[in-house]
């Protein structure tokens, strides 16, 4: 029971789901990346980071002082499920327009 409520409550506001359908996109991303692409601050960024790997969405993988995230091999079902839904999400309006946003300023 625990397990379902830290994984269903990791994804409880917007920002967080924009942050796996990003992660779902793009396979891995640096921090700096993230920032640009949600347009938030790099410490709400990491407490919003940290839950997501926490439930057990995410791993982090460092290079020197980078830090990459992606979608972490070892799902349960539901989170599979809750990919597949956060995919058919309608999220047009909450992304921004311009997504070549991501450049190659991160290693």
């Amino acid at each position: 029971m625990q397990k379902f409520l830290t994984i269903i409550s990791a994804i409880n506001d917007e920002s967080k789901v924009l942050i796996l359908y990003h992660l779902l996109r793009y396979k891995e991303l640096c921090v700096c990346d993230l920032q640009k692409l949600l347009n938030m601050g790099q410490s709400r960024l990491l407490r919003h980071l940290k839950i997501l790997k926490d439930a057990g969405f995410l791993y982090v993988k460092r290079k020197g002082t980078w830090a990459y995230y992606g979608i972490n091999d070892e799902l349960l079902k539901l989170h599979l499920d809750l990919f597949e839904n956060i995919k058919n999400l309608e999220l047009k309006n909450a992304i921004k327009k311009n997504e070549n946003i991501i450049t190659q300023i991160c290693p």
